[in-house]
């Protein structure tokens, strides 16, 4: 199976602002690329459009404008100049088009058993505050066989206790606000997810990627969506509160602590978003797309950015 994605991002910027971009494909979707998988950022100036220098990585070179994070992220940063700019890419991607795997007997390692990389995945974070969900997390779930059961049962409850909501969104909502107002977004379901799994001494980590209607009803305008893995069997394993059926044409961008972490845009300074367009879909080998099946469910777009003003404050549209 082939999934085609692709995004045109817009901002308009008052003044010159540095800025970061996670918008190519994580690095261990290098092998099944097929096409594209670049970035291409243009200065819009009237009906004037000049690209701005980005620096590809090369494993051979050093890399001056494009680099790895800590998460093994790739990204990307420059110096956008005042005025509008555009961030477009698309991307074809062979996938085997089986839809997400249930590892039913998978078993949960004790802590001092997992690796030293995977244990900063049970720890607090910006979004996920488990030093506040201990006891709860416990009297939900602590009398549940460990393992696969248990993970997939937290997430399941996540889903059934949280209603979306895109109006409730905010740059600013933990795990806990979530757990207390039972409303949210994709990233909301995520966040809550991953801290109580933590609270279990599962590991989990927060994801972000495309998963457009791929053999699944149509469900509005594309965006980029939010699912999160936890550590079982020695492997990372997919889960998503907020779509918690298998799914088919996940494709991932970023993996972090939560959303904090893989922000698809961060500028450092203020940008004002004037377009946003993202889809990711099914195509033949010919380009041809495969429609989505029959059926609509109203779904708000989202935008997954980082906006850092002078204040250093970090502000954003959120899933």
């Amino acid at each position: 199976m082939l999934v085609k994605s692709e995004y045109d991002i817009q901002f308009h910027l008052p003044m010159p602002t540095p800025m970061v971009a996670m918008l190519h494909l994580h690095p261990s979707l290098k092998s099944q690329v097929r096409a594209g998988n670049e970035l291409k950022v243009e200065h819009i100036n009237g009906e004037t459009k000049s690209d701005v220098p980005v620096s590809e990585y090369h494993e051979t070179d050093v890399p001056v404008l494009e680099y790895h994070d800590v998460f093994g992220n790739r990204c990307t940063r420059f110096m956008a100049p005042a005025g509008g700019i555009r961030l477009s890419g698309t991307s074809v991607v062979e996938m085997e088009g089986l839809a997400d795997p249930i590892n039913a007997y998978a078993q949960q390692a004790a802590v001092e058993d997992l690796p030293s990389e995977v244990l900063q995945f049970l720890l607090a974070s910006r979004y996920c505050e488990v030093d506040k969900f201990g006891p709860i997390a416990q009297d939900l779930f602590g009398w549940m066989t460990p393992g696969w059961t248990k993970a997939s049962a937290i997430r399941d409850w996540v889903h059934e206790k949280v209603m979306f909501n895109y109006k409730t969104a905010r740059p600013t909502k933990t795990a806990m606000d979530v757990f207390t107002e039972r409303v949210g977004v994709c990233r909301d379901y995520q966040h809550l997810a991953i801290t109580l799994s933590r609270c279990q001494n599962i590991p989990a980590r927060y994801v972000t990627g495309y998963l457009g209607d791929i053999r699944a009803p149509f469900s509005g305008p594309g965006d980029f969506s939010a699912w999160y893995e936890v550590f079982l069997d020695g492997r990372w394993m997919t889960m998503d509160a907020r779509h918690n059926e298998p799914r088919i044409g996940r494709v991932l961008m970023a993996a972090g602590r939560d959303a904090a972490d893989v922000a698809i845009t961060t500028s450092f300074g203020n940008a004002i978003l004037t377009n946003f367009y993202v889809d990711s879909y099914e195509v033949l080998e010919d380009g041809t797309t495969v429609p989505s099946l029959p059926g609509t469910i109203a779904q708000e777009p989202i935008v997954t950015s980082s906006n850092r003003g002078s204040a250093g404050a970090v502000q954003g549209f959120s899933e």
